[in-house]
């Protein structure tokens, strides 16, 4: 599979410790640093959030203990572990990338910069094809989102151009070249670092633009996101989005054979989860084209361009398969 363009990095449980922990008299066995006290916050959410055909209505937390299997109650420890933390350890994997030289967290040179200012420019959504300059039009003076969009690549083109850049990323490596760039050019950006699986930290209706480069496959819902930035945005306000195909999720790592169902999701899906430890690719989810497309209409957007990319490399790119799919939406 061709997934380095994605990057990140899944709990690591050969190499993790194991503990025993005593749960209302019961010993559990799990792998990593956890006490009682938190596991049984993980085991309440997971009955808050549960379906209980065994017990008709929600169980108290020590009747479904002493219920359940020490092996059953451990597998769910775990999971939840590794669910609520994937989060965490992408932006941790993307920071060890960054520092190995990975090339979407090289930020531009001074260079680079003062072409911009010239109108010498070009931005990316997807791994090989510049954005259409129609699509950012005349942005001197707009304010513009760069969602999940750090790296000191996109923003600092942009500010080039006259817009009031933000930035939201969840990795620090990403942040501290957005946030050099600045220093070095003497332009202000604000900077925040959030997940953006979670509710944005804006209030509605103050962008108008959003910049949001290939990134969605490190979470497991896209839709939110898309909703999210119908939210933020002005009206009128545009969606600039690059997205994957979901095909590079069905090949192997030649790219020569189809191997895998959808959708790819590694948090339901051991086998898969161990083709991307074996790649060192890290937790990835892939995204059916209705979450991607259909996501955005129904947030409200009314898609106006688009056009497919390949990943740059490998065999599907030299057969000419697209693998990714930049966007224009506007929220009217």
């Amino acid at each position: 599979m061709q997934l380095k363009w994605h990057g990140s990095e899944w709990f690591e449980r050969k190499g993790a410790k194991t503990v025993k922990i005593e749960l209302f008299g019961k010993y559990i066995d799990v792998d990593g640093e956890i006490d009682a006290k938190t596991a049984i916050k993980i085991i309440q959410d997971a009955l808050d959030h549960g379906n209980y055909d065994e017990y008709y209505t929600q169980p108290d937390i020590e009747t479904f203990v002493a219920t359940s299997s020490e092996e059953y109650l451990a597998d769910l420890i775990q999971c939840r572990i590794q669910t609520m933390k994937y989060q965490d350890i992408n932006a941790a994997t993307i920071d060890r990338w960054i520092e190995e030289g990975w090339e979407w967290g090289k930020p531009i040179s001074h260079e680079a910069y003062c072409a911009a200012k010239r109108g010498e420019w070009e931005v990316f959504l997807t791994p090989t094809k510049p954005v259409p300059h129609e699509w950012i039009g005349t942005i001197n003076g707009k304010k513009v989102l760069g969602l999940a969009s750090g790296g000191g690549q996109q923003m600092p083109i942009l500010t080039a151009l006259g817009a009031e850049c933000m930035v939201l990323d969840y990795s620090e490596k990403q942040i501290e070249s957005e946030r050099m760039v600045a220093e070095r050019e003497k332009y202000d950006i604000h900077i925040v670092r959030a997940d953006m699986s979670k509710r944005l930290p804006f209030d509605d209706g103050v962008f108008d633009m959003v910049f949001h480069p290939v990134s969605n496959c490190y979470i497991r819902d896209v839709k939110p996101v898309w909703r999210e930035c119908w939210r933020i945005l002005k009206p009128g306000g545009v969606l600039l989005s690059g997205v994957d195909h979901y095909i590079n999720y069905i090949v192997d790592e030649e790219e020569r054979e189809i191997i895998n169902h959808l959708p790819f999701d590694p948090l339901a899906d051991e086998t898969q989860r161990a083709q991307l430890e074996a790649a060192d690719a890290g937790m990835q989810f892939s995204h059916s084209l209705e979450e991607q497309i259909n996501g955005q209409l129904e947030a409200g957007f009314t898609l106006l361009n688009l056009y497919e990319d390949t990943n740059g490399e490998g065999r599907l790119h030299e057969l000419n398969i697209p693998t990714f799919l930049a966007m224009r939406a506007v929220k009217r």
